[in-house]
């Protein structure tokens, strides 16, 4: 019989308040992650869990993976599937799920290529922009207000691991100079008369990306050094968050690493 087999266990009803309440997150101090890729990320990155739940057939099907888990940050709960399937924030859960300390990472000192990041509300928008910034070799991500809880459950998805290899910092653009500088700020816009090209990316810089349905706010734009837009087609609609944000970073990625 597995170790959980009711929903009204009292690590089941932390785990729910975990994935739908961020003040419960930010005042624990952790978030929750599913799926064999997560659980594979956090044995190659060393990381420990709080506490981790998988069916009886997961640790089977996955019996290496399993093991070395239990090695590095002790043994399972086994849960019943039916229990994790009502838990799980997946339409189908793959039989794991853990619980993570958020992570805390430092923040760079004189920071030289940064992701800022203002209203932008949709998960799916900000795991890629994470995603991105990681992979672009971004030393930072800034949030400003609006944005959705990186520690959401969609976000953790969307981001495939990221979460733990860079820093995030959340702050209001009155308050939060300290953050980026030396960084000059080039805000996406449409608007913008200078071509993402044009930028001299081995500069200290930081990238702001405007929110889905507004753009950035008056606030975010005061912060901002110029405005840069992505050329396209007259036929063409604008990009989204996720891959306007992309563009640019790889960009700077490309000058960054052929300079």
């Amino acid at each position: 019989m597995p170790d959980i087999s009711s929903s009204t266990n009292t690590q089941v009803k932390q785990i729910k308040k975990l994935l739908s309440d961020r003040r419960f997150r930010q005042r624990e101090g952790a978030f929750v992650i599913e799926g064999t890729r997560w659980m594979d990320e956090i044995y190659r990155s060393n990381s420990q869990l709080s506490v981790w739940l998988a069916t009886e057939q997961w640790l089977e099907e996955n019996r290496s993976l399993a093991d070395q888990l239990e090695s590095q940050t002790g043994a399972p709960r086994t849960i019943d599937p039916n229990i994790l399937k009502n838990l799980a924030d997946t339409d189908s859960p793959s039989g794991v799920l853990a619980v993570l300390p958020m992570p805390q990472l430092a923040w760079p000192t004189a920071p030289d290529f940064l992701l800022l990041l203002d209203q932008i509300r949709d998960p799916g928008n900000l795991g890629t922009l994470i995603r991105s910034a990681l992979a672009a070799g971004a030393e930072g991500i800034v949030l400003g207000p609006g944005c959705v809880d990186p520690f959401n459950p969609k976000v953790v998805r969307s981001s495939m691991g990221a979460l733990l290899k860079i820093p995030i910092q959340q702050t209001n653009w009155a308050d939060g100079a300290t953050l980026w500088e030396p960084c000059s700020v080039y805000l996406a816009d449409a608007t913008g008369d200078v071509s993402y090209t044009q930028v001299d990316w081995t500069q200290p810089s930081g990238i702001m990306i405007g929110g889905e349905a507004n753009g950035a706010s008056s606030e975010a734009r005061n912060v901002c050094d110029s405005l840069i837009s992505i050329p396209m087609a007259q036929s063409s609609e604008s990009l989204n968050a996720g891959v306007a944000g992309s563009i640019i970073l790889f960009e700077a990625l490309r000058q960054r690493t052929t300079t």
